[in-house]
């Protein structure tokens, strides 16, 4: 008996040993993979929309942007990341100068989608992303998307109809640079994904219904 239980100890350690091995290696290997995986799509290598088998309703953009390139502010100043805190994907919507008819426009239906989206509406948020203070941004949409007469100025119109709206400032070219398709169709907006990439572009010609339907799957498949 003397003898035999070293031997039993010895398998039991090696054992063990590998039972460790695995439980560490598991997230090290999922790490690494995600982290490869990631690395093909930002470089636009791989479509992972297209490979997990939907038909995305936005444009994908390929590669992604990474927003800390606008080096975003909030109205005080201060440097501001979308990445921080609690990961939620973003509905950004882009307004260089004054927010005119478009850019309420997008405001609008960014709320509405936002709102429809349910149990969901604590994974969302939006953005909007101006050239200048509030203060100093005009409004000059002549009337709502609602049918109501449009308020004053734009500080009363944020806060009378979009509360919990982020309202963030990022230089003009900065802006142009990071967002081209807005030269072409200014009724453009994005979704950043948690992680701060700029990911898909939208405009007009989707319907509120199909960006739901991108936001369901997206959500569906992440973490985030």
């Amino acid at each position: 008996m003397g003898k035999t239980a070293p031997a039993f100890d010895r398998a039991t350690v090696n054992r063990n040993r590998l039972v460790l091995l695995t439980i560490v290696g598991i997230p090290v290997t999922m790490i690494l993979a995600a982290t490869w995986l990631w690395y093909f799509v930002v470089n636009g290598e791989l479509d992972l929309v297209g490979s997990l088998g939907t038909a995305n309703n936005g444009e994908l953009l390929a590669p992604p942007r990474p927003v800390t390139e606008l080096g975003l502010v909030d109205q005080a100043g201060n440097a501001f990341t979308l990445a921080s805190g609690e990961p939620k994907w973003t509905l950004l919507v882009p307004a260089p100068g004054a927010c005119d008819a478009s850019c309420e426009r997008r405001l609008y239906l960014t709320r509405q989608i936002h709102v429809a989206m349910g149990k969901a509406f604590n994974r969302l948020q939006r953005a909007w992303v101006g050239d200048r203070p509030l203060a100093d941004t005009a409004f000059s949409a002549e009337a709502l998307s609602d049918g109501s007469a449009p308020p004053a100025d734009f500080r009363a119109y944020l806060r009378t109809q979009h509360v919990g709206l982020l309202t963030l400032g990022a230089d003009r070219a900065a802006l142009r640079a990071q967002f081209p398709e807005l030269a072409d169709r200014p009724d453009t907006w994005y979704l950043v994904d948690p992680a701060g990439w700029v990911m898909m572009a939208y405009d007009d010609s989707v319907s509120y219904k199909d960006v739901m339907a991108d936001l369901k799957f997206l959500l569906k498949n992440s973490n985030g």
